[in-house]
Formats: structure tokens, sequence, C-alpha cells
């Protein structure tokens, strides 16, 4: 089992910049995966960004490329996700999210794919 709890979340203005944080306890192995997916209101999930365990892999979203950054410390167990220049399109709930084996591309994007998910949290952007 793996359990995930995010924090980082508020209200800011367009333009303006947030750090979400989502720390992992429980079992992780070399093959996993850590991901950010995201979930406005009346919308279906949507991926955002995602990390392989081992540093090897990341990927974005076209929306949030050269806007947000994935990044891992591994010796924290903690996976974050820098947001800059934010949107009110960026508002929305957070989800931190976890999977045993992330192997290709779809592993890394797909929702239904992941095995862990943290309880959320709201990032709300002003305009």
């Amino acid at each position: 089992q793996v359990q995930l709890v995010e924090s980082g979340g508020g209200l800011v203005q367009a333009g303006g910049s947030l750090r979400l944080s989502c720390a992992a306890s429980g079992r992780i192995f070399s093959s996993s995966a850590m991901a950010w997916f995201r979930q406005a209101p009346g919308k279906e999930r949507e991926f955002v960004a995602a990390h392989s365990w081992t540093g090897t892999n990341t990927y974005s979203a076209d929306s949030v490329k050269g806007r947000f950054t994935i990044s891992l410390d591994n010796a924290k167990n903690t996976v974050y996700l820098q947001m800059n220049s934010l949107k009110p399109e960026d508002t929305a709930v957070y989800f931190c999210a976890a999977k045993r084996v992330a192997y290709s591309y779809v592993d890394y994007v797909q929702s239904q794919r992941y095995d862990y998910w943290g309880q959320g949290t709201q990032v709300t952007v002003s305009s």
C-alpha cells in the first residue's frame, strides 16, 4: 500500500505561482511513477504531469508545458508540482497519483492506470 498526502493548494491571482507537494509513504518501486492530475467542476479528470521514480522519464500536458514543472525528491519520497504563470483555467482540484509499474507513455498519462490517489488539493486562480 502507498499513502499520498498533498499540500500547497490555495488561492492565487492570474500570473502567480504555487507549489504543490505530495508526500508518499509505503512501498515505492524503482518501476513506479508519480503524477499529478486535475479535475475542474463539470469536467473529467485530466493529466497534468508525471515523473518516473528513477527520474528517467517525465511528461507534461501541452496545456502546462513551459509553465508547470514536476520534480521528485527520492530521499523525501515527495513529488512536487511547481506552477508558474497560472491562469484562471488552471483552477481545479489537483490530485497526486502513484502507479506501481509504469513502462509506456500511456501508463503515465491515463488516470485509470494509477493505483493510488491522494485526497486532492484545491487550486483557485482569480482573474
